[in-house]
């Protein structure tokens, strides 16, 4: 992971030309994302369809405008960089992944998208000198501003008079964004990857206070290094995912629940009592984290289940024979 955020450019070392191209690679993710929303949507949404059609072609004709500026200032070859080489700016999530997305889903991810382009360049248009280029950027910056407005209007036309309203939806989003899905990695991470040294530990010694410390090492220092890896790989800037703070200490503190949740029963004296309320704290875990990811990241149940529980029950197998052996 360090290794990864090593290879990651700060937005504030880019070039001139770097962040053009920068822009014309997102436009070109942001025009095949919509497409492929339109596609889904045709069927029983024909008019957000249509409106998904109109912001793709808008993102064509702003790649267009940034290749031809690119063109009359540094020539035919447009560097490689893509948004996952930039520090701070969030990759967008693969749609062709999320099948069961709804309209409502659908449009918060829209909106979404907008307001990170028109971040970028808003402050794109800060970090260059010269005035055709600043421009440029400054129009894009107002044109993404007005998708944004379309995507918000879509659940007024096409949600039911019920529907949360666009403030409420909004707050949602930043709830999630901030907290959700931190607090969500740091609780699989911690519930998952503490359950081999403690299950080891716990019969290869079934002694209780040496699991119980274990598991409180492992669960601490898991919560650490989870919390500023969190914090130091995005401020929030341009991917509006919030405080990094915030963010930080959601991920830090429900990794070292997580691990906590099973290394506690630890303290009761009797070796097996205490490994049964661990096991039962893990079955819960592991649960709670499926209807997580079904509630808040709109993934599949079943998905979930594969990934998480199954996931979790090799993980505590492989400490279990580790240990036990």
């Amino acid at each position: 992971m360090l290794s990864a955020l090593s290879h990651r450019r700060k937005f504030a070392d880019l070039s001139e030309q770097e962040i053009l191209a920068l822009a014309i690679a997102s436009e070109e993710d942001d025009a095949s994302i919509y497409r492929t929303y339109a596609q889904r949507l045709r069927a029983d949404y024909p008019a957000t369809a249509a409106v998904f059609d109109g912001m793709a072609l808008e993102e064509d004709s702003h790649r267009q405008s940034l290749i031809a500026l690119h063109r009359a200032r540094f020539g035919e070859v447009i560097p490689l960089i893509r948004r996952e080489h930039v520090a701070g700016f969030q990759a967008r999530r693969p749609v062709w992944l999320m099948p069961d997305l709804s309209l409502s889903a659908i449009r918060a991810e829209a909106a979404a998208m907008e307001a990170q382009a028109g971040a970028f360049y808003l402050k794109a248009a800060q970090a260059t000198q010269d005035a055709a280029t600043r421009k440029l950027l400054g129009d894009l910056a107002a044109a993404e501003a007005g998708h944004e407005q379309a995507a918000e209007r879509l659940e007024q036309v096409h949600l039911d008079a019920d529907s949360r309203s666009a403030e409420d939806a909004a707050a949602h989003r930043q709830f999630v964004l901030t907290w959700v899905q931190p607090g969500l990695a740091g609780l699989m991470d911690g519930s998952v990857s503490t359950l081999a040294p403690i299950f080891a530990t716990a019969f290869a010694t079934q002694d209780t206070w040496t699991t119980f410390l274990v598991g409180l090492a492992a669960s601490v220092g898991a919560g650490i290094s989870m919390g500023f890896t969190e914090a130091a790989h995005d401020d929030g800037v341009l991917s509006g995912r919030g405080s990094p703070v915030k963010r930080g200490f959601a991920s830090g503190v429900m990794t070292t629940l997580g691990g906590l949740g099973h290394a506690l029963p630890y303290l009761i004296a009797d070796f097996w009592t205490a490994t049964a309320i661990a096991v039962i704290v893990v079955f819960v875990e592991l649960w709670a984290i499926v209807w997580i990811q079904n509630r808040y990241m709109q993934t599949p149940f079943f998905r979930a289940v594969f990934q998480v529980v199954l996931g979790g029950a090799l993980v505590f197998a492989a400490g279990v024979l580790i240990g036990g052996g």
